[in-house]
């Protein structure tokens, strides 16, 4: 709004003086009524709060339904066993609480604690957060800007706004520049304002405070930062899915077994337990403790390819992206200006040409330390490649004489005292601004009057280095002066600069088309700079693929939608577009991953599926709203996490498939059988054994298994709904739910079916039935069956590794933690029969040696079947 108005209107509106500033006492009172200039802190969760948050979850609810009816019915060991379940999974979801409010206190260090103002007529310093709207502050070079205002007074100040806009360069201010009244202007284009966190790099200058804390720029991007909903993961959506799918069917199994209890006329209470027993078995105990494991150990995983993750399911999300948002600036390239091209009308640079850079120039590298402004800093870059070292020159060449560069010259000019005692003077400046000065052209060694034909090759070569997007700036000096002269100079060249896009950019937006996962780039520059870094990364082709903040401000939400398709570069745009290019995206169906490392990408990297912020150069705001982090701020990185997330999804959906088919196995078993007018072939406590005990460390080997890496990038993305059993993922769980089922009941009645038989009796429901009403036979037939089941599950898992390949064309040595799960799953499983205080707890039977051999001949078919399921594949 004030960008629009001129100094006196800004001082009527805010009732202020552009040289007295405000009085003490209107001060203070503005203070009190509307606060202090800081950011407002969201309210913290209790930890109470963030407990009762995890235990909001449908497979958690089944759980603790399970354990109620477990305590009414004191089988307390069943129900201990569960609430350790359920209370290690809320603490480990607690310690992923707070990313809103860590962006905030982030947000809160980047204010500027004190502030140089006017009041009353005299200067003095005081509290940034102090300042009221009205106040009229003072800046300087090297201060950072303590509120959002209006400058008054501008003295060659630029602001570096790389944070706040993503423009790579610091803005050359007006004070007397008035936007046009028509529609909104960009951040970028606000020459007349100043935002609160931007840092001014050169000149002075004063301005009116227009808004303050919450109210500024920056404070609605912290308002944006709180206000944005934690987006699930897929994985995450999956997963509830999932668990609401399991209570319904653990709802319809209680329902349904208390009707088969009333038409059997069976023991009610006896029902109920077993109703208890099926419920545990249709909920996959150990799913949310290996899901979570899995994740944290691909985490470790990430550390060694320079990857920090803050959330856990960030890391199977990347697995998932299909759309990469990238900031430009200090992401795709390396946010520090460079010297690309030279112009100097022959071969070669002239001592001359270097030496004008250097001298005229006020920023400075020495001790290591940059200071100055970026395009300064890469003209002694380039004077340093050939030796000439600014602190070295000087003390030859001292500085005895300026002119300071303003908007209107578009030049600045020093002069220097050489050993004989005569005096030069180099102007360094915008090219046709310093041509038109110039009388003469150094070619080579030679100095040379000026052609018309020579003026127009210079301004050809401005025009080809602008055509690529290059900075241009022009050097002339002028021997034997009295002090700094701008006439009847000698041109001795000009450099083309740029941002350079980071070299490893190009071949990782390349293997990104590869993998289905498009590129986009988002930024605060010029939509010709942008388009001109598109093209070399090969995010775009054409001119029209890129679009402006300007354009998206004219469309309707269905037009931008639409112009989504097309549209790979996005430039000129404020922090809020950003969110929209990010929600537009998502609403496409689309996963979006952004990176960034400016406060103004902390709140789409908030919106997106997952952040992804800059380790060096990115910004304490930045870094607490991203999911993830990159150490070494190399977009190829991405490339590395992406694969490892595609890992880590398929491993945790062979982990899914392998603990639902064995818990689909243990339902059928019970259904049936119960179905059947039979007894139970298994306690509670067994299918608690196998599901946290037996199936777990199984499950966890997948789910760190190794994967083909360069296989996993040449697929395209898996969709944004796609479920864990597509890709054959359902008939894999239901064949081998039922081949795990078949073997368990044949276990289960083995025993029975051998003693009708010796007593030559026929082998009927009715008969079985019977048999089975011995305490002696059903402890017997049910260690058959625990034990069968325990065993299936392990071979079921090492045939699950890998489902198209061979058991015997198989790395196992690779997957080293499966042997380990192996050995104790069959150790852990023959205790279980033969160690005498877990005999009692687990109301089994010991086993002969060759029951133990049929029991594990019977226990081994799923491996088997998986051999013939590998042999029909390869044929």
């Amino acid at each position: 709004m004030f960008e629009k108005c001129s100094v006196q209107e800004t001082c009527l509106k805010l009732k202020s003086n552009e040289q007295q500033g405000l009085t003490e006492g209107e001060a203070l009172r503005r203070l009190q009524a509307n606060g202090r200039n800081e950011m407002k802190s969201a309210r913290k969760k209790t930890a109470l709060e963030s407990f009762f948050e995890q235990l909001n979850d449908p497979l958690i609810y089944v759980l603790m339904a399970a354990a109620g009816v477990s305590v009414f019915l004191k089988e307390y060991s069943d129900a201990v066993i569960i609430g350790v379940v359920i209370l290690v999974n809320a603490f480990v979801g607690m310690l992923q609480e707070g990313k809103a409010r860590k962006a905030l206190e982030a947000l809160k260090k980047l204010t500027s604690p004190r502030a140089v103002v006017i009041r009353d007529g005299g200067k003095r310093e005081i509290a940034a957060a102090e300042l009221v709207v009205g106040d009229l502050v003072c800046l300087e070079a090297g201060c950072q800007v303590p509120a959002d205002m209006r400058l008054t007074e501008s003295s060659n100040l630029k602001i570096e706004e790389a944070a706040l806009t993503g423009e790579s360069l610091p803005m050359e201010k007006a004070a007397g520049f008035i936007a046009n009244r028509g529609g909104e202007v960009p951040l970028g284009d606000r020459l007349n304002m100043a935002y609160m966190s931007t840092i001014v790099t050169y000149g002075r200058g004063e301005g009116l405070v227009t808004a303050v804390g919450m109210d500024t720029e920056i404070g609605r991007i912290a308002a944006m930062i709180t206000n944005e909903k934690e987006e699930m993961t897929p994985l995450q959506k999956r997963l509830g899915e999932l668990g609401k799918l399991l209570s319904l069917l653990s709802l319809g199994l209680c329902v349904a077994l208390f009707g088969i209890a009333v038409l059997q006329k069976r023991n009610i209470m006896e029902m109920l337990l077993t109703a208890i027993s099926l419920a545990v078995a249709a909920v996959p105990e150990g799913l949310p403790a290996v899901v979570t494991i899995c994740l944290a150990l691909s985490v470790t995983k990430m550390v060694k390819v320079n990857t920090i993750v803050r959330r856990l399911p960030s890391v199977e999300t990347l697995g998932a992206v299909s759309v990469v948002c990238s900031d430009k600036t200090g992401t795709l390239t390396q946010n520090r200006m460079t010297v690309e091209k030279c112009w100097c009308g022959t071969q070669g640079e002239s001592e001359h040409f270097l030496q004008g850079m250097v001298l005229c120039n006020d920023a400075s590298l020495a001790g290591g330390n940059r200071i100055g402004d970026p395009t300064e800093l890469a003209l002694l870059d380039f004077g340093a490649s050939f030796g000439m070292e600014k602190e070295v020159l000087e003390q030859k060449l001292p500085r005895c004489g300026e002119l300071s560069f303003d908007s209107d010259r578009k030049m600045m000019t020093t002069c220097h005292k050489t050993v004989t005692g005569e005096k030069i003077s180099y102007t360094k400046g915008a090219p046709d601004e310093v041509l038109k000065k110039c009388t003469h052209l150094q070619l080579g060694q030679e100095i040379v009057p000026i052609r018309d034909s020579d003026r127009r090759r210079i301004l050809r070569a401005v025009e080809e280095m602008s055509a690529e997007a290059l900075r241009t700036l022009a050097v002339a000096m002028k021997q034997k002066v009295s002090g700094p002269m701008e006439e009847q100079l000698v041109f001795l060249g000009m450099v083309g600069m740029k941002d350079p896009a980071r070299p490893e950019a190009a071949e990782s937006v390349a293997t990104f088309k590869e993998a289905g996962v498009t590129t986009v780039m988002i930024t605060g520059d010029h939509v010709d700079t942008a388009f001109a870094i598109g093209k070399q990364l090969g995010i775009v082709k054409r001119i029209e693929q890129c679009l402006t903040g300007e354009d998206m401000q004219k469309m309707r939400e269905e037009e931008f939608l639409q112009k989504l398709d097309t549209a790979r570069v996005f430039a000129r745009v404020s922090p809020a577009q950003k969110v929209q290019i990010v929600k537009g995206f998502q609403s496409k169906g689309q996963i979006v991953a952004m990176t960034g490392d400016g406060v103004n990408d902390a709140p789409s990297l908030k919106a997106a599926d997952i952040g992804i912020a800059m380790g060096m150069t990115g910004t304490d705001v930045a870094k607490q709203a991203a999911d993830m982090i990159l150490v070494d701020d190399n977009f190829a990185t991405i490339e590395k996490a992406i694969e490892e997330g595609r890992g880590v999804y398929e491993n945790i959906r062979k982990s899914v498939i392998f603990l639902l088919s064995s818990n689909l196995g243990e339902i059928m078993t019970m259904f049936v059988a119960v179905c059947c007018g039979l007894a139970s072939p298994l306690k509670s406590s067994h299918i608690l054994w196998i599901n946290l005990i037996t199936d777990s460390l199984p499950a966890l080997a997948l789910g760190i298994d190794k994967n083909d890496g360069k296989s996993l990038m040449k697929h395209p993305p898996r969709r944004a709904g796609e479920s864990l059993f597509a890709r054959g993922g359902l008939a894999c769980t239901c064949f081998y739910g039922v081949l795990i089922a078949i073997i368990s009941l044949a276990a289960f009645l083995l025993l029975p079916a051998m003693l009708l038989q010796a007593n030559e009796l026929p082998i009927t429901l009715e008969n079985l039935a019977q048999v089975l009403k011995q305490e002696a036979v059903l402890a017997k037939a049910q260690t058959y069956s625990f034990t069968v089941l325990g065993m299936t599950q392990l071979f079921h898992a090492v045939g699950m590794r890998d489902m198209h390949k061979s058991f015997f064309r198989t790395n196992h040595f690779s997957n080293k933690l499966m042997i380990v799960a192996c050995v104790i799953g069959f150790s852990l499983q023959f205790a279980v029969t033969e160690v005498p205080f877990l005999i009692q707890a687990f109301g089994t039977a010991p086993l002969s040696g060759r029951e133990w051999m049929y029991l594990t001949g019977l226990a081994a078919c799923p491996l088997v079947a998986h051999e013939c399921i590998a042999l029909l594949q390869k044929d």
